[in-house]
């Protein structure tokens, strides 16, 4: 019954796929300015006089949306730590890009205008969010941790932390970059939008984690490195480094959700 009031009222065209076991709930739709489903996490206790931070979960490529639902398994844990007050309840959005999940680009171009021009702003129209760069976090697997990275910094008024998982920090030339400009692909280089963007990044807050190598795009030593670089510019960061394959993917999400949200004050 909860399920079915809050998709009827709030988000039209979601419907209910799967109860987390404290109370949350999943909702699968498409957002607008995508080609395919993504899902809506509502927190145990969800209630619409409530004002709740965001998390824009971006999945790598090729991939899914499901791949948080099943693989990283984010309803049992933010369920988990929610209900025994390690977490502060939050809502998470994870919205896909491509129009099929054998899309094997970045979270660039389209996609970056779909979740900034109209995922959010739907989003903050739909649902009681808290609608400050605060309230937001951005975070990302692989590819996702490029896009999140890439898309934080070059909209630093929408999200005030940035969470990259194994992620890189280059462009890579597929997708909407494949035939770019230099110029393009220098305003989507985390490392030089870091330093050019710097006056605006006075709030914000980095997460960047990495395990082992699981592509040549994203080798350990590039998170390392970026993070010298925030360090160097005087940012706020924390650096993690998971040494085991089994459960990295798990491990980074889990931990990087319990950094940036960390238990009610």
């Amino acid at each position: 019954m909860f399920a079915a009031i809050v998709t009827a009222l709030l988000l039209p065209g979601f419907s209910p796929v799967a109860p987390g076991p404290a109370g949350g709930e999943v909702l699968e739709g498409t957002f607008p300015g995508t080609m395919r489903p993504g899902y809506v996490y509502l927190p145990p206790g969800f209630s619409a006089a409530q004002r709740y931070p965001v998390v824009y979960l971006l999945h790598g490529m090729r991939g899914s949306p499901s791949e948080y639902i099943a693989a990283t398994q984010l309803p049992t844990f933010a369920d988990t730590e929610i209900a025994a007050g390690r977490l502060r309840p939050f809502i998470a959005i994870i919205p896909a890009a491509g129009s099929t999940p054998a899309y094997n680009g970045e979270w660039a171009g389209p996609w970056e205008r779909a979740l900034v021009q109209r995922v959010v702003p739907w989003v903050d129209a739909h649902l009681p969010t808290q609608q400050t760069a605060a309230g937001r976090v951005l975070a990302g697997l692989s590819a996702g941790g490029f896009g999140a990275v890439d898309i934080g910094l070059r909209n630093p008024q929408l999200f005030g932390t940035i969470e990259s998982w194994s992620g890189y920090f280059k462009p890579v030339r597929d997708g909407p970059f494949k035939n770019a400009t230099r110029a393009v692909l220098a305003a989507n280089d985390p490392r030089r939008l870091v330093v050019t963007q710097r006056p605006l990044l006075s709030k914000t807050r980095f997460y960047v984690s990495t395990g082992p190598a699981h592509s040549r795009w994203a080798p350990p030593s590039q998170t390392i490195d970026y993070a010298s670089r925030l360090r160097a510019l005087g940012l706020r960061y924390v650096l993690r480094i998971f040494p085991s394959k089994q459960g990295e993917w798990r491990d980074q999400l889990d931990d990087g959700l319990r950094w940036a949200l960390g238990p009610p004050t």
